[in-house]
């Protein structure tokens, strides 16, 4: 009997909710790791990420042989989900200077509470480049954030997303734990510098 093109691509579904099933779990291990790290640093030990992914070792190791994959990947998770928040507000309803100052936020938050995932790039020796990943994903957005605001007459200054995002790193650098020291605050003073 000849095999159909329906009987040829059958097989296929058990594949795709494979990898898909995969996918979201890789998904959920990263939030959980990313948690972790936020709250106890990058050397947290792997038992609590998995504690707080609900799953064994063994399937983080399976997902992320080394520490630093797993950290690599946490980075690159978070920087994600820095654009994924600027496209949404690019194209969201408010306005292009509140659009802009909820992804500094964002951003702030990324570089301020991370405890070394804002900084992974210094010590990354596996060649990843976790830097020129962090840049080439994030300056774009930062710039259009910052075209958008101009345009609508909420942002005087020229100044470019590079530019910005340096800035707020340099101010993000000296947070630490020390709670007199607040980055946020001094972002939203830079970003009413702009207006």
């Amino acid at each position: 009997m000849p095999t159909t093109e329906s009987d040829r691509s059958e097989p296929a579904a058990p594949s795709r909710t494979r990898r898909s099933d995969a996918r979201r779990n890789e998904q959920a291990l990263l939030g959980a790791a990313a948690r972790v790290f936020a709250e106890s640093g990058i050397d947290a030990p792997v038992r609590l990420i998995a504690a707080e992914a609900g799953v064994g070792m063994g399937t983080i190791y399976r997902h992320f042989p080394s520490r630093a994959e797993l950290v690599a990947a946490v980075y690159r998770h978070q920087v994600d989900a820095c654009v994924d928040l600027g496209e949404s507000l690019v194209q969201g309803d408010s306005s292009r200077f509140a659009a802009l100052s909820e992804w500094i936020d964002a951003f702030v938050d990324f570089l301020a509470t991370k405890h070394g995932l804002a900084s992974v790039r210094t010590s990354d020796e596996s060649g990843s480049g976790l830097h020129d990943y962090f840049l080439d994903r994030l300056v774009p957005i930062c710039d259009r954030l910052l075209a958008a605001a101009r345009e609508d007459g909420e942002v005087a200054v020229d100044i470019s997303g590079y530019e910005l995002m340096r800035g707020i790193g340099n101010l993000c650098l000296f947070s630490g734990d020390d709670g007199r020291y607040d980055a946020r605050r001094l972002t939203h003073l830079l970003l009413a510098g702009m207006r």
